[in-house]
């Protein structure tokens, strides 16, 4: 007498569809993370153009000048006589520098007294932010 399993064995199988929809959720949600770990330290202005080599450094502090002579520091306002104090506490002592983000509307006396302040307060390279064309 010929005793007959209950079951049958069958062989699993790997579905791929659904490991395709894993990896595409995963690559949405990195690339998200991703976007939102970008730190933007200056205000919108518009820029004016220019061909400039891309910026290699870590995060450097921005001088916005606005279309109405406003400035910032990383977002934070200042003027001109308490710029040169703010800017102090901000510099690393590795990159002595920043990066001038004026309006192309801004008058370039204002532009100038704000990177001469940002003389007096230590900074020694200055990059100037262009739109590309």
């Amino acid at each position: 007498m010929k005793l007959r399993r209950a079951r049958t064995y069958r062989r699993g199988r790997i579905e791929i569809i659904p490991m395709i929809d894993v990896m595409f959720f995963l690559l949405v949600t990195f690339m998200l993370a991703s976007l939102s770990m970008q730190s933007l330290n200056s205000l919108r202005v518009n820029l004016p153009q220019g061909d400039a080599p891309n910026l290699n450094h870590k995060e450097p502090v921005t001088l916005t000048v606005t279309r109405d002579s406003h400035l910032f520091l990383d977002k934070t306002p200042v003027t001109l006589a308490t710029m040169a104090a703010t800017l102090k506490s901000m510099l690393s002592a590795q990159d002595p520098g920043i990066v001038v983000n004026a309006d192309s509307g801004a008058p370039e006396g204002t532009v100038v007294q704000a990177m001469l302040e940002a003389r007096r307060a230590g900074v020694e390279h200055f990059l100037i932010a262009v739109r590309r064309p």
